[in-house]
């Protein structure tokens, strides 16, 4: 496993400082509290949802995991979609569901009944190779193009839901909106006393050390 480039950073000691203002912390504090169940998506589509989207972006075990099948749950419920729809394919809402389901069917056909979620890593990873490479399509997609679904809608919306969550803010060093308090040393290596410091070789523990101050 690598060591995180931010070794002791927590974005979160942020919240009560000048870092983020009122509006900031609402809006994260929402995200936290995001429900760890189904709303809009059924019981058999979050368990698809929650195993395709951990190999879509496996996360580390020494960090607090990013809910991305939560968070992908609220996206869908809450009905926020691009702005515009692409003329070949579903409305997000629908591309999700019916891209779940092919998926799970897929899985079915190709080992011998088994659910997508109890397939090997390897399987899973076979199967989701298929669909971005166009090696997928059939009674099981309809006129939903796999591979559209892939790059359209899969790898816009799972790493967008991951990187809008603190924990994956923590493994980029990422202070969170930078309002008020904003940056101003905007030069290529150089930081605020406000961002997280990034760890070189031989010198993880002062990086460690900076990071649990900034604030």
């Amino acid at each position: 496993m690598t060591k995180p480039r931010y070794p002791g950073y927590d974005v979160l000691a942020k919240r009560n400082t000048p870092s983020w203002d009122e509006a900031t912390r609402k809006v994260v504090d929402k995200r936290l509290a995001t429900p760890d169940r189904p709303r809009f998506l059924t019981r058999d589509e979050w368990s698809v949802a929650a195993a395709f989207c951990e190999r879509i972006l496996p996360q580390r075990e020494d960090a607090a995991p990013v809910p991305l099948a939560a968070l992908l749950d609220a996206k869908l419920l809450a009905d926020h979609g691009d702005g515009f729809r692409d003329a070949d394919m579903p409305y997000m809402r629908e591309a999700w569901r019916r891209g779940l389901a092919a998926i799970e069917a897929e899985a079915k056909t190709r080992h011998g009944g088994r659910s997508f979620a109890s397939l090997s890593d390897e399987d899973q990873d076979r199967l989701i190779g298929a669909m971005a490479d166009g090696g997928l399509g059939g009674e099981h997609w309809g006129d939903l193009d796999p591979q559209k679904f892939f790059k359209r809608r899969v790898l816009v919306d799972v790493p967008g839901l991951f990187y809008s969550h603190p924990s994956a803010w923590n493994e980029i060093g990422f202070g969170g909106p930078a309002s008020p308090r904003g940056y101003v040393r905007l030069d290529g290596d150089h930081r605020d006393a406000w961002e997280a410091a990034e760890a070189t070789p031989g010198h993880e523990k002062k990086a460690e050390r900076d990071n649990r101050h900034v604030v």
